[in-house]
C-alpha cells in the first residue's frame, strides 16, 4: 500500500471534518501534513490550550510592511483545525506544507509593482498628445472586452458543473447536500478525489487561461507541497495523511520529478514574515465579508458539526438535527415576543422532514428548514427571516486566543487596559453610555479616544452623545473587528504603549494637516484622549500656523472645535487653560477679516461660507468673552451694512445682530425695506431675504412690522420679476418646518394680521370660579403657602 493518503476537503466544511476524524481513527497516521503556511508551525502548540477558542485566525504579516498581511481562519468545524488537534493531542508530527508566505507575499508585491509600473506607462502614453493618423490603433489582445459575455461559472466555482449534472441550483447547494450535510466516513474522500480530479482534468487548462498569474501561483504551491510530501516519505513515516483542498488532489497526485519541482521553485523572492494567532468572527468567515474561502452560513455549519458530534457520542439520545435547529429559531422568536408555540414547532418539523423525504434526502437540509420556517413559524412573512439569518445562519460568535501567543508590545498594552477597565472586545454591535464623573468610565473614554487617534475605530461616538456635549455622558457604538489586530501592528511604529503611539500619531497628523480647522479638530481630539504632551505640541503648531495664515475662512473653521474644548473641557476633567488664549486671538483675527471674506464671492461660495459663519458665531457665544464678542458683533455690523458683501451674507449678518439684541426691530425693518425696495434687483433681494430668515420663520410670525414689509415687497413684484425669484423664495420657505409653513399660511389668509390679535378677537370668556378650583392643589404640589 502507498504510504501517502490524500484527503481532499473543503475549507470550513463540517461534513469533511467529521469524516476526516473517522478516517484518522481508522488509519492512525504517524505524520499529518496540512495545507497551510509553514510560518505558522511555531505557534501550533497554542491549539492545545484551553483558552484557545475558535473561530481564530493565523495572522501572518511582514514586520517592515504590516499592511501586507494574510489571514488563515479556522473554525471548530474546519477539517484542518480538527486534523491538527488530533495530531497534537496524540503527539503525532504535524506540519503546514503550503508554499511559504515569505515567497507568496514577495510574489504578490512584485506583481503589484509590475502593475503599478504598467499603469504609469499607460497613463503617460494617454497624457502625451499623439499625432492623428488615419489608421486606428490595434486592440490589445489582453484587454478585457467590455461587451463580452459574463465569465463562465466554472471559472468562479468549478463545482457548478457537478451541480448542474446533479440537478442543483449551484455548486454551493450541491456540495452542502452531497458532503457537508452528510458524514459518511472515510469512504467520502474516495468519491471526492474521483470527482475533483476528473473535473480538474477537464477544466484545468481553461482555468489557467482565465488567470495566468493565479495558475502560476497554484503550480508553485503544488510543487512545494509535493516536495514536503517527499521529505515526509524520506523520514521513514509509514502512514502519512495529507489534508488539502480538494482541487489540489490532481496536482499533488500527478507524477512529477523532484528535479522539475526544484527548478520551478528556484530563485523565488522573499520577504520577512511573522505569524501569530488572533480572534476571528463568524461574520468575517462568511462569504459576504469578502473572504475568498468564505461560506454562506457559518452558524448552520456549527450546528451540523455539534449535531454530528452528539450523534457520534450517543446516537440514541442525540436530538434530531431538524428539531435542534427549529428549537433555536423558536427561542430567537420568543425573545422578540413573536408567537411561536410548541404546535408551531411540531408542524414545522413535520413539514421539513416531509420535504426532505419528497426530495429523497436522508435529513432536512437548510433549504427545507427555511421553507418550513417561512411557512409555519412566520406565516409566509419574510421579515422575520432577516434576524434569523443574522443571528443563526451567520452568528455573532467571536473566538479568543491564549494570552501567551506572540504579540507586539502595543497590543499587549491595549489588552491590559481593556482588562483593567472591564471593556471586553465583542463581535456584536452594542451601545455604551459612559458617565464621565466615574473614574472607570472616564478611563474608558480616554481609551476609545486614543484608539481612534491610531486609526482603530473600535468605538464610534453616537449622534446622541455628540449632541449632548455639555453633559457628563458620552455614548459610544462599539464593535470589535478582527482586522484591528493588524491596525495595532501597524501602529507599533509610533510607540510601544498606547499613550506613546497616540501622541506620535497625533503629531504626525498635525505636521501633515493642511488647514487650521484640521489642526483645531485635532487639538480637541487629543484633549479628549487626555494626551497632555500632544496637546502642548499641537497647540504650538496651531499657534505658529495661525500667526502666518491670513485665510479668514480657515480661521473661522478653527473656532468651533476650540470653543467646544474650552466650554466643555471641565466636564471631562480636561485642562483647557492653554486653549483660551489661542481661541481669543483667533476670534479677533477672524472678526477683522470677516467683511473682506464676504465680499466678491459667487453664490456657491456664499452658501458654503454661510455654514462656516454660523458655526463660528456659535463658537463666539460659547467663549462668552466681552472683548471677543464685541469684536465679532462689529464685524457682523460691517457685513450687514456693506455694499460689496454678498446679499445672502448681508441678510445673515442682519439676522444674527437682531437675534443677539444688537439691532432692534426698527433697525432690521430699515435694512429689510432697503434691500427689498423696488430699486433692488429681485434676485439680490431674494438672496438677502434667504439669509435674513436663516431657515427660521419665527421672526416673520412674531414681528408684524417685518411681516408687513415682506408681504408688501412680494405684492409689489411684477409677473416677470416674480417668476424670476420664485425658485429662490420657494427654496427659502422650504427650509421651514411644516408647522411654521402652516402658521405662515394661516397668517397670510388672515390678511397679514398677527396671530396674537386674531386670537384676542376670538378668545373665550373665562369662568373665574372654575379657574380657581385647581389653585389649592397646585399650591400643594409646588409647595406654595396659601
Amino acid at each position: 500500500m502507498s504510504k501517502v493518503h490524500y484527503f481532499g476537503i473543503r475549507h470550513h466544511g463540517p461534513g469533511c471534518a467529521r469524516s476526516l476524524l473517522h478516517a484518522f481513527e481508522a488509519l492512525q497516521p504517524d505524520c499529518v501534513l496540512v495545507e497551510g503556511p509553514p510560518e505558522g508551525e511555531g505557534v501550533l502548540a497554542a491549539l492545545l490550550s484551553e483558552q484557545m477558542q475558535p473561530p481564530v485566525a493565523l495572522l501572518s504579516y511582514c514586520p517592515d510592511e504590516p499592511r501586507r498581511a494574510v489571514y488563515h481562519p479556522f473554525a471548530v468545524f474546519s477539517p484542518e483545525w480538527q486534523a491538527l488537534r488530533w495530531a497534537l493531542q496524540r503527539q503525532v508530527p504535524a506540519s503546514f506544507i503550503d508554499l511559504p508566505l515569505v515567497h507568496q507575499l514577495a510574489l504578490a508585491k512584485a506583481r503589484e509593482e509590475e502593475q503599478a509600473a504598467q499603469e504609469a506607462v499607460e497613463a503617460a502614453v494617454e497624457a502625451t498628445p499623439a499625432a492623428t493618423t488615419e489608421a486606428e490603433p490595434s486592440a490589445d489582445a489582453t484587454a478585457p472586452n467590455q461587451d463580452s459575455p459574463p465569465e463562465p461559472s466554472y471559472r468562479t466555482d468549478p463545482l457548478n458543473w457537478l451541480a448542474q449534472a446533479a440537478g442543483h441550483a449551484d455548486g454551493e447547494s450541491w456540495w452542502n447536500h452531497t458532503v457537508e450535510e452528510r458524514g459518511d466516513g472515510e469512504e467520502l474522500f474516495a468519491a471526492i478525489a474521483e470527482a475533483m480530479t476528473t473535473l480538474r482534468a477537464d477544466l484545468g487548462e481553461q482555468a489557467e487561461e482565465s488567470c495566468p498569474y493565479r495558475a502560476r501561483r497554484e503550480l508553485l504551491r503544488e510543487a512545494y507541497m509535493r516536495q514536503r510530501v517527499r521529505e515526509a516519505v524520506k523520514k521513514g513515516h509509514e502512514r502519512i495523511a495529507v489534508v488539502c483542498g480538494a482541487w489540489h488532489l490532481g496536482g499533488l497526485q500527478t507524477t512529477v520529478k523532484a528535479s522539475a519541482d526544484n527548478a520551478l521553485l528556484k530563485g523565488l523572492p522573499k520577504l520577512k514574515v511573522q505569524s501569530t494567532w488572533v480572534p476571528w468572527t463568524y461574520r468575517h468567515l462568511s462569504r459576504d465579508s469578502g473572504y475568498g474561502a468564505g461560506i454562506e452560513a457559518p452558524g448552520w455549519y456549527e450546528h451540523l458539526w455539534l449535531h454530528g458530534q452528539a450523534v457520534d457520542a450517543n446516537p440514541t439520545t442525540a436530538p434530531p438535527r431538524t428539531v435542534g435547529w427549529l428549537a433555536r429559531v423558536a427561542k430567537l422568536m420568543r425573545e422578540r415576543d413573536l408567537d411561536c408555540s410548541s404546535a408551531h414547532l411540531i408542524e414545522a418539523t413535520r413539514l421539513a422532514d416531509s420535504l426532505a423525504a419528497l426530495r429523497q434526502r436522508p435529513q432536512a437540509s437548510l433549504e427545507e428548514l427555511h421553507e418550513a420556517t417561512r411557512t409555519v413559524l412566520t406565516m409566509g412573512d419574510d421579515t422575520a427571516l432577516g434576524f434569523i439569518a443574522d443571528a443563526l445562519l451567520v452568528g455573532h460568535r467571536m473566538g479568543q486566543v491564549p494570552p501567551d501567543v506572540p504579540t507586539v508590545p502595543l497590543q499587549k498594552d491595549v489588552e491590559q487596559q481593556q482588562k483593567s477597565l472591564r471593556l471586553k472586545p465583542e463581535a456584536t454591535h452594542r451601545m455604551l453610555d459612559l458617565d464621565l464623573r466615574q473614574p472607570n468610565d472616564l478611563g474608558r473614554s480616554h481609551l476609545l479616544h486614543r484608539l481612534r487617534l491610531i486609526d482603530l475605530p473600535w468605538g464610534r461616538p453616537s449622534s446622541n452623545g455628540s449632541s449632548a456635549k455639555g453633559t457628563f455622558h458620552e455614548i459610544w457604538a462599539l464593535q470589535w473587528q478582527p482586522e484591528f489586530a493588524v491596525r495595532l501592528i501597524e501602529a507599533s511604529q509610533w510607540g510601544q504603549t498606547l499613550v506613546a503611539a497616540a501622541c506620535a500619531a497625533s503629531l504626525d497628523r498635525a505636521q501633515k494637516a493642511e488647514t487650521l480647522g484640521a489642526l483645531s479638530q485635532l487639538v480637541q481630539e487629543v484633549l479628549l484622549a487626555d494626551l497632555e504632551p500632544a496637546v502642548q505640541a499641537i497647540t504650538r503648531i496651531l499657534e505658529n500656523r495661525a500667526a502666518v495664515n491670513g485665510d479668514t475662512v480657515q480661521l473661522l473653521e478653527a473656532l468651533p472645535p476650540l470653543a467646544n474644548v474650552f466650554r466643555y473641557g471641565n466636564v471631562r476633567q480636561t485642562d483647557t487653560g492653554m486653549v483660551a488664549h489661542m481661541l481669543d486671538g483667533l476670534i479677533v483675527r477672524a472678526a477683522i477679516g470677516l467683511p473682506l471674506a464676504c465680499s466678491g464671492i459667487d453664490d456657491d461660495s456664499a452658501h458654503t461660507l454661510r455654514s462656516t459663519i454660523l458655526a463660528a458665531h456659535s463658537a463666539v457665544a460659547l467663549r462668552d468673552a466681552e472683548e471677543q464678542t464685541q469684536a465679532w458683533q462689529r464685524a457682523l455690523r460691517l457685513v450687514a451694512e456693506s455694499s460689496t458683501a454678498h446679499e445672502l451674507l448681508q441678510g445673515l449678518a442682519a439676522r444674527l445682530l437682531l437675534d443677539e439684541g444688537v439691532w432692534q426691530g426698527n433697525d432690521a425693518a430699515t435694512a429689510l425695506s432697503l434691500h427689498l425696495s423696488s430699486s433692488t434687483p429681485p434676485l439680490q433681494a431674494a438672496a438677502w431675504l434667504e439669509g435674513f430668515l436663516n431657515r427660521n420663520a419665527m421672526v416673520l410670525l412674531h414681528d408684524n412690522q417685518l411681516w408687513q414689509l415682506v408681504n408688501d415687497w412680494l405684492c409689489s413684484l411684477g409677473e416677470t420679476h416674480f417668476t424670476h425669484i420664485l425658485p429662490l423664495v420657494r427654496r427659502t420657505f422650504s427650509a421651514f418646518s411644516a408647522s411654521e409653513r402652516q402658521d405662515l399660511g394661516q397668517r397670510a389668509r388672515q390678511g397679514g394680521h398677527s396671530t396674537a390679535s386674531a386670537a384676542s378677537v376670538t378668545a373665550p370668556q373665562w369662568d373665574d370660579t372654575l379657574a380657581a378650583l385647581p389653585v389649592p392643589l397646585l399650591q400643594t404640589i409646588l409647595g406654595i403657602a396659601p
